[in-house]
């Protein structure tokens, strides 16, 4: 059974970075760098992070304080990346709109505040506990990450499905990669800091297992090219986007 739980954890460990790889050379291929920096940076600082503390468990695995800072320190910069990734897939989605992309950019700043309010309260009044206080600490910004990733990613598929917006694009398939994600690591990391120990490894196991989903759900979508969008006359008039940035650009003229 510990040479199964072993195998198990290698594999949700290295295959994700692989599929990274491959996910790095789509980007390069159909030249998406263009229209996702941040998703191409964090893509190649994800494989740059894994390869330094895979070679440090190899090396040493008794690794210690070391690794785990590390370990942290990368967090935290992955955090911040996907913040960026999530407000350019939500640019992305009304590119073609540009009056309404300034008022989704406002939008999108109000609805952050308010989740970040929300993410400080629950990390106020639900602590969690640790014995290990850098692992406490990244839970804890885990948890808050988690819980502002999960809104915003709610927002954008809210304002998707209102403006009737197409679900098959490579923006949209990046949203809900990270949406699955980062939905299961707001609970794991609740778990986490509820028991208190970082040792159990079910919750890192699923944890592990949903960011493999998440790259699968990548390559998906961004190996398949992006057709463009078409609009029918069956759409609902009151949702459509071309009347709203039309009206939208008319009134800042004025």
């Amino acid at each position: 059974m510990h040479a199964l739980f072993n195998a198990l954890f290698y594999y949700l460990w290295i295959a994700p970075h692989v599929l990274l790889a491959v996910i790095l050379v789509l980007i390069v291929h159909r030249k998406l760098h263009r229209q996702f920096p941040m998703f191409f940076l964090y893509t190649a600082l994800e494989i740059l992070q894994f390869g330094v503390l895979f070679r440090m468990w190899v090396s040493d695995p008794h690794f210690g304080g070391g690794y785990e800072r590390l370990f942290s320190a990368g967090m935290t910069v992955s955090s911040a990346l996907r913040f960026g990734v999530i407000y350019e897939v939500f640019g992305q989605l009304l590119a073609d709109y540009p009056a309404l992309k300034e008022s989704g950019k406002t939008f999108f700043r109000g609805v952050t505040v308010l989740l970040l309010l929300t993410g400080v309260a629950v990390s106020f009044f639900i602590p969690g506990k640790s014995v290990d206080l850098l692992m406490f600490a990244t839970n804890t910004l885990d948890r808050t990450v988690s819980l502002l990733q999960c809104g915003l990613l709610l927002s954008v598929f809210i304002v998707s499905r209102h403006f009737a917006l197409s679900l098959r694009g490579h923006a949209f398939g990046i949203a809900l990669g990270l949406g699955t994600y980062a939905s299961v690591q707001m609970a794991t990391s609740a778990v986490l800091l509820g028991v208190g120990s970082t040792s159990s490894r079910f919750p890192n196991f699923i944890t592990m297992a949903a960011y493999h989903c998440c790259v699968l759900i990548w390559i998906c979508y961004l190996a398949v090219p992006e057709r463009a969008a078409t609009r029918t006359l069956d759409t609902l008039p009151e949702h459509n986007l071309d009347i709203w940035n039309r009206e939208l650009q008319h009134l800042l003229q004025r």
